[in-house]
């Protein structure tokens, strides 16, 4: 039945309800001998009758009853389709997947929750990795939106940005530079580094300030963890770059410290980025549009960060989630 129509289908219904074609006519507003015409091109795709005539009227063969049953099933597949498309425009209901680069899980489950508050309809599914990873996801198509530092250069993208982003060094809280002004980045040279993995944003920042300086520092470790860092620096396994953004709670309680660095903290962005060749549905562009019009007021305050002459941002009301389902992934 490959040239089966919507038209074919709804006619035979109309028939089927007013018991003759001329019924149909009126009902579909159109002439009988057009209704004719279709119920014959129905019945040839059927090949099989679908009426039993009986004077004026007809009644349905056991065809024309399989063929009415499909066409009822299918209208009322159309319904729900227009339904659904009509929640999804009014922002009712819909569907999101959101990347997010580990070091932004610090503070992205906060402002997806402010937005699951506002709109409880729409579920979110939060996937995590590493800078590679969510890059790979984008390629893939497996993403609406993202949070992520530097946007990609060799994927189409849309990128705004959402607040500033500190690169710093950690250290044990009884480190000797700690009381220490102004420490020349060429003095880290002799301090054991702890780095993330290959393909982190973190580590791309600090190969970069390192390699500017003409610096080849000691690397100790390859740590694929903020957490696992954070821990290993408390332990007096070495020194760590991190974001400024992934400490707050240790620097607040005196179990890491900040060191003074000359050039540090280098301040990055953070960008909200959808795929550029990727049609938005209304649930991620007012998603993507929350991220750029609120994402800064969730960052981590930058109080203990040296130097960061920027005001800490408001902290954004605690409360409890809409009913709009957040799941997490994570990526790799």
């Amino acid at each position: 039945m490959r040239n089966l129509t919507l038209k074919h289908l709804r006619l035979f219904a109309a028939a089927a309800r007013g018991g003759s074609l001329v019924a149909a006519a009126k009902a579909c507003h159109v002439t009988p001998p057009a209704v004719t015409m279709q119920m014959q091109q129905l019945e040839v795709e059927a090949g099989l009758p679908l009426f039993e005539r009986h004077g004026r009227g007809f009644a349905l063969t056991a065809a024309g009853r399989e063929v009415l049953s499909a066409a009822e099933r299918i209208d009322a597949v159309l319904a729900d389709c227009a339904a659904g498309l009509a929640g999804l425009k009014a922002l009712a209901r819909g569907r999101v997947t959101v990347g997010v680069v580990s070091t932004a899980k610090y503070f992205a489950p906060q402002m997806l929750a402010a937005f699951a508050r506002r709109h409880p309809g729409i579920d979110i599914e939060l996937v995590i990795g590493n800078r590679d990873e969510t890059i790979a996801a984008f390629k893939n198509g497996r993403l609406d939106v993202a949070v992520m530092g530097r946007p990609p250069e060799d994927v189409p993208v849309e990128s705004a940005p959402i607040g500033p982003h500190p690169q710093v060094v950690i250290a044990p809280p009884d480190h000797p530079m700690v009381r220490r002004r102004k420490i020349s980045p060429q003095e880290l040279a002799g301090e054991t580094l702890l780095m993330r993995e290959t393909g982190s944003g973190t580590r791309a920042v600090a190969e970069r300030f390192l390699t500017s300086r003409g610096l080849a520092p000691r690397i100790g470790m390859e740590i694929s963890s903020n957490e696992t860092i954070k821990q290993a620096v408390m332990a007096g396994l070495g020194i760590a770059f991190i974001s400024g953004h992934t400490i707050a709670a240790e620097i607040g309680d005196g179990r890491l410290a900040v060191l003074d660095v000359v050039g540090l903290p280098e301040i990055r962005q953070w960008f909200v980025v959808r795929p550029g060749s990727k049609r938005l549905m209304p649930a991620a562009r007012v998603l993507r549009d929350f991220l750029v019009a609120e994402g800064r007021s969730f960052l981590p305050s930058l109080e203990g960060v040296p130097r960061a002459d920027m005001p800490a941002p408001d902290r954004a009301p605690r409360g409890r989630a809409g009913t709009g389902r957040t799941r997490q992934r994570r990526l790799g």
